[in-house]
């Protein structure tokens, strides 16, 4: 047996650590977080000091016997989880779980998983901090009793089978706003006027400096510019630097690869792990942007060897963020000389995009010459601006150009201006007045509220992807593409001499991959912020964040902080619970019919619209579609619904309906029910009975494909084909076949052995972030 055992988190980890270490080091895998809360009310003991009640999980108990072996037999236990506090306080877990005497014990921690990190790393060890152990114990007690508290109170009130967080509700609590803020907004219109001209036989833009509220002056404009003469005014050429960005922290990764990458918050920290296991990167979670003496001199190497002296200029960056730990790293690569470190493509796409920046970081200022040119238009005030730029050393730009959420108005603003002088007279070549209409705030892409949780020091670059991950999997948010609506717009254009007008046609308000909040998250959100102000107040969650990092620097008694913060929160969700009303439901008119209000609100399975107040024992639901909301439904549109379920007809004597059920939209036939598909343009209230037939007909041959065994002994236990694969469907269940097994072949009895075995198997509990 070796001599020394070291324990890590990922298995792929231990296997690149164990070829540094030699015959002496055993290398095993914690797989993660071996203990924790148990569900239910008896995780925390709030009344003896907040005492957590940890668990090995029963998935674990294997695992804890297997590294409890191999640490007896070892003469020294090194804990190599990550850096951060979560990885030590799996570590403390080992120590206390294994039950290992600090004499035996070795914490070493590295940025990156290279052998001359790692081999540092085993001569500078220390013990397990404890105070960095209790700054996440405490984050993990306090968002359990948060959790713990709030969802019954949502239970109660709202509907059951919610639950709410502490960031995660403040997350949502930026969407609604947003939300709100886009449908508040009304947009104005105006005429921005462009102007094309010629110097020298060269074509060049520029935009007038005023734009017209209306299309009379706009108009009256281009009428006096069409004989009119242009002049140039002045030119201006200034000179200007743009500096490199600085390396990656975890949240400007997130947000760069979803602009140049399109990658979800998820798949970047997924994919930036497998690249820190197999040794390309640095550590991937962290809010520092300083480099190592080391990584400087790899970049600086690499910039000369590559480019030349004139491109190196050594730099550093301070981080500007709440709560920054200026100790740790900024992700960059491990070794500056590889370009390219594998064949996956996302690994390889995202590794070039972190190579990139950290040299670029590492690179000269760029100069560049900003040219802009004043044109005039005789007998009128207004004057054209034409901007160029030309790079006179690219610098840091030769390798990277950080992208931008903003959008580019004036793409010919950095393109080079021809020559021209001061007094010289331009030839027109067309003058142009488009109609635009002025814009409502952008919502939010996964990697944009990073950025605004990160300005509002909420969450640290642990939290951003499961904050994201969780709110969408509570269906407080949809990650969804929204269609634009056809909207007019008006030109007016001079050509040589003649001016002529036309109308046409863009697509407003659509927008793609943005996170929009749903109806049950806008109403949740509504209830919180009413009666618990703190909770959903950002610089109260930005506080605790501080005091998080007061505890980790051993500043503040962990116990002492809970305790501050549960006595008057405990309070005030008994008062809730005992004095707050549901959340008022939204009247939005009588039905012509009845008489009867007509209300949209929150029901069992989602946003509806009822016809009759509460306890009219005849009232109407009707559930509403996935393009409604409870915030914006006319009367109209709400009277709609109720024409549901709909009779499209009948084929081969049995009745075809439409209608709208709670996994939304479907045809019904012969005890089918078939999804419409509103991408296809399927709508319930105008399908007609042959496209619902095609789309029965369409399910039956899916089904029959499927199918691949029915048994004589229970018809309604099949064995079916799915996307993952085959399986045994029983009621409700749905039971694994077994690779080695042939689906065709399984009888009877070994269907009932397979369902048994399913049965006796413990539910999986959730996998912690």
């Amino acid at each position: 047996m070796a001599a020394n055992l070291v324990i890590v988190e990922s298995p792929a980890k231990a296997k690149t650590i164990e070829g540094y270490l030699g015959k002496d080091f055993k290398v095993m895998s914690s797989y993660g977080h071996i203990c924790d809360l148990p569900k239910g009310q008896n995780a925390v003991n709030v009344n003896e000091g907040f005492e957590p009640q940890y668990i090995v999980s029963k998935e674990k108990e294997q695992l804890v016997r297997d590294l409890k072996k191999a640490a007896k037999a070892a003469k020294l236990v090194w804990l190599a989880t990550d850096e951060d506090r979560e990885g030590e306080a799996i570590s403390w877990h080992l120590k206390e779980t294994l039950k290992l005497d600090d004499e035996k014990i070795r914490r070493i921690v590295f940025h990156e998983i290279t052998k001359p990190a790692i081999l540092h790393a085993i001569e500078h060890p220390r013990q397990v901090d404890e105070a960095l152990v209790n700054a996440q114990q405490a984050r993990r007690i306090l968002d359990r009793l948060v959790g713990f508290e709030l969802s019954p109170v949502l239970w109660r009130k709202v509907k059951p089978q919610l639950s709410a967080g502490r960031v995660q509700s403040v997350a949502v609590r930026i969407l609604v706003e947003r939300e709100r803020e886009i449908r508040q907004h009304n947009s104005t219109a105006s005429f921005r006027v462009v102007g094309e001209f010629l110097t020298h036989g060269l074509p060049f833009k520029a935009t007038l400096n005023e734009r017209f509220e209306d299309i009379d002056s706009a108009r009256n404009f281009l009428q006096d510019a069409l004989g009119a003469s242009h002049t140039v005014k002045s030119v201006e050429t200034k000179p200007t630097t743009r500096k490199p960005a600085a390396p990656f922290t975890t949240s400007t990764l997130q947000q760069e690869a979803s602009r140049k990458l399109g990658f979800s918050v998820s798949r970047t920290m997924k994919v930036a792990q497998d690249l820190y296991e197999a040794g390309h990167i640095t550590y991937m979670r962290t809010d520092s942007t300083n480099l190592s003496d080391t990584a400087l001199e790899g970049a600086e190497q690499a910039i000369r060897a590559a480019y030349g002296d004139a491109y190196h200029k050594r730099q550093t960056y301070s981080k500007a963020a709440k709560g920054a730990q200026e100790a740790h790293e900024a992700i960059r690569p491990t070794n500056f000389e590889a370009s390219k470190v594998t064949d996956d493509r996302d690994q390889q796409r995202l590794y070039e995009l972190i190579w990139k920046r950290a040299i670029a970081s590492q690179m000269a200022h760029a100069k560049l010459e900003n040219t802009t040119a004043h044109i005039d238009v005789a007998g009128r005030k207004e004057y054209f601006a034409a901007k160029g730029q030309v790079i006179t050393f690219d610098g840091f730009l030769k390798v990277y150009l950080e992208g931008s959420d903003e959008e580019q108005t004036d793409e010919h603003d950095k393109d080079r201006l021809p020559a021209m002088e001061v007094g010289q007279t331009l030839d027109r070549t067309a003058i142009v007045a488009t109609e635009r209409y002025s814009k409502h705030p952008p919502r939010y892409t996964e990697a944009s509220l990073v950025k605004r949780l990160e300005e509002l020091g909420i969450g640290r670059p642990s939290t951003y992807a499961p904050t994201i991950s969780t709110v969408q999997k509570r269906g407080y948010v949809e990650k969804k593409d929204l269609e634009g609506t056809p909207r007019m717009y008006r030109v007016l254009e001079i050509q040589g001499m003649d001016l002529a007008e036309r109308e046409e046609t863009e697509m407003a308000g659509g927008d793609r991959n943005k996170l929009i909040p749903t109806d049950i998250g806008s109403v949740v959100n509504d209830f919180l912020s009413e009666h618990f102000e703190n909770i959903m107040d950002f610089n109260f969650t930005a506080n605790v964040e501080a005091e998080f990092d007061n505890i980790a620097q051993g500043e503040l008694e962990w116990r002492m902080m809970l305790k501050d913060f549960y006595g008057p929160f405990k309070k005030k969700v008994d008062e809730v619970i005992e004095e707050a009303e549901r959340p008022k439901d939204r009247v939005i008119g009588e039905d012509p019919k009845s008489g009867k209000p007509v209300i949209v609100r929150i029901g069992r399975y989602g946003p509806i619209a009822q016809i009759g107040d509460a306890e009219d024992e005849e009232k109407q639901f009707a559930s509403l579609l996935k393009n409604q909301s409870i915030e914006t439904i006319t009367l109209e549109e709400a009277l709609e619904l109720f024409k549901l379920p709909r009779r499209l007809g009948e084929h081969d004597g049995k009745v075809v309906t439409a209608a709208i059920g709670r996994f939304g939209p479907y045809v019904r036939y012969d005890g089918k029910f078939v999804s419409l598909k509103a991408a296809d343009g399927d709508d319930p209230h105008t399908v007609t009975l042959a496209r619902a037939l095609e789309l029965i007909q369409a399910k039956i041959e899916a089904d029959a494909k499927a199918l691949i065994k029915v048994f004589d002994e229970d018809p309604d236990t099949r064995i079916l084909n799915g996307r993952y694969g085959p399986y045994i469907k029983h009621g409700k269940k749905n039971v694994t076949i077994p690779k080695t097994e042939d689906p065709a072949g399984i009888d009877w009895a070994r269907a009932q052995e397979l369902i048994e075995e399913h049965a006796k198997r413990p539910k999986r509990g959730r996998k912690k972030s």
